[in-house]
């Protein structure tokens, strides 16, 4: 029987770096895109004898922006990906796009051949903000590209925001998400802005913090935001993510649920068989070694038990579902609260976990301290 796997596959080129954005992506010329999409193709056949024991049912095109490539590069990608690996029936195939970079032309080509979810990076409905962000499109150029998705026949379609940016305010912020929610995008995910080292934004704001929200007014945007998000119809699935009924992002699932997925492109990050992996980020390793994917891996870590049962924990804890004792026990052959005693004794007693049947979930105030929380769950 194949095993059920994800794709992942990182386009690392996008128009313009945004301020307060760490991943791997800058601007590429022409030559560079096409050169590096004939590399993608060649590490995708590479995997023709690995396929065979897989069946995929999610692909998500990352980056990077996407759609910044041609529509004819992109078609070229899934073809060779249609070929190489077996899909199920109706895999969810996702593609990040930006404003602005996408024409008729190029989401027809993507629904041709098979892209049936659209992941818009928006930011922010406000367009001084959206400038501070870094970011090369207004919230008009967004409703244009969103309204031709609509149109071109796109019925999944997800929207991100950030927020707590800097001078935001608890007001602002629900006026924001009372004009995206009206416009009834199938999903939307909602991250707090997070400073990363080397990025302008942490030069700009870690030594002026004063210039950020206050912690209490970001505790009222995330409150807010679920209350009102699901008097809205959607469900909130994961701490930033929610979803109108059975729109949640299926591949996202995957790595929150431990499941096997493979990344393709440079830097690309896989969890295959407890074995998790990146591929370098050298882009002068990955061009001269991407048909022997072998040769240019890094991080290579076969997960022990003990460390298998951190990431249930401290991923499956990451969805409002939490996690289950049943699969636990089915997965390592061991009672949860056996293994964990300690740890959720403490938290079901100072009220960061909540349990309900076989479940135990990060309660309102848990989610919050989210990350206090889950590291109770890693061994010593």
């Amino acid at each position: 029987m194949k095993k059920d796997l994800g794709l992942y596959v990182h386009i690392p080129f996008c128009m313009k770096k945004c301020g307060y954005c760490d991943f791997l992506s800058w601007c590429g010329t022409v030559e560079e895109k096409e050169i590096y999409v004939q590399a993608l193709l060649k590490e995708i056949e590479s995997y023709r004898e690995f396929a065979k024991g897989y069946r995929v049912s999610t692909v998500f095109f990352g980056g990077g922006t996407p759609s910044i490539l041609e529509a004819e590069q992109t078609e070229r990608i899934l073809k060779k990906i249609q070929e190489i690996f077996e899909l199920e029936k109706r895999p969810e195939i996702t593609l990040e796009m930006n404003p602005g970079t996408v024409t008729e032309e190029k989401l027809r080509c993507y629904q041709e051949n098979g892209v049936n979810r659209l992941s818009i990076g928006l930011q922010s409905v406000n367009n001084e903000k959206l400038k501070l962000l870094g970011r090369i499109h207004t919230y008009e150029e967004f409703l244009e590209s969103y309204e031709l998705a609509r149109q071109t026949g796109f019925d999944n379609i997800s929207v991100d925001l950030i927020s707590s940016i800097p001078g935001q305010k608890l007001e602002e912020w629900k006026e924001e998400l009372s004009v995206l929610a009206a416009l009834s995008p199938e999903h939307i995910s909602v991250y707090q802005l997070i400073l990363e080292e080397g990025t302008p934004f942490f030069e700009k704001y870690a030594e002026h913090p004063e210039l950020l929200p206050e912690e209490e007014e970001s505790r009222e945007i995330y409150l807010w935001t679920g209350k009102f998000l699901k008097e809205q119809r959607y469900e909130q699935y994961e701490i930033s993510n929610y979803a109108k009924p059975g729109r949640e992002s299926r591949h996202n699932l995957k790595y929150w649920e431990r499941g096997d997925y493979l990344g393709l492109g440079l830097g690309a990050a896989s969890m295959v068989r407890n074995i998790r992996m990146s591929n370098t980020k050298d882009m002068n390793i990955y061009l001269e070694r991407c048909g022997q994917p072998k040769t240019m891996r890094e991080d290579v870590q076969f997960l022990e038990e003990a460390r298998q049962m951190e990431e249930f924990m401290f991923l499956g804890l990451r969805k409002t579902r939490g996690v289950s004792r049943k699969e636990f026990r089915r997965t390592f052959g061991q009672e949860l609260d056996m293994v964990y005693e300690k740890a959720l004794h403490k938290c079901l007693e100072n009220g960061m976990l909540k349990e309900h049947k076989d479940r135990i979930y990060l309660s309102q105030e848990g989610v919050l301290l989210s990350n206090l929380v889950l590291s109770e769950f890693l061994f010593d």
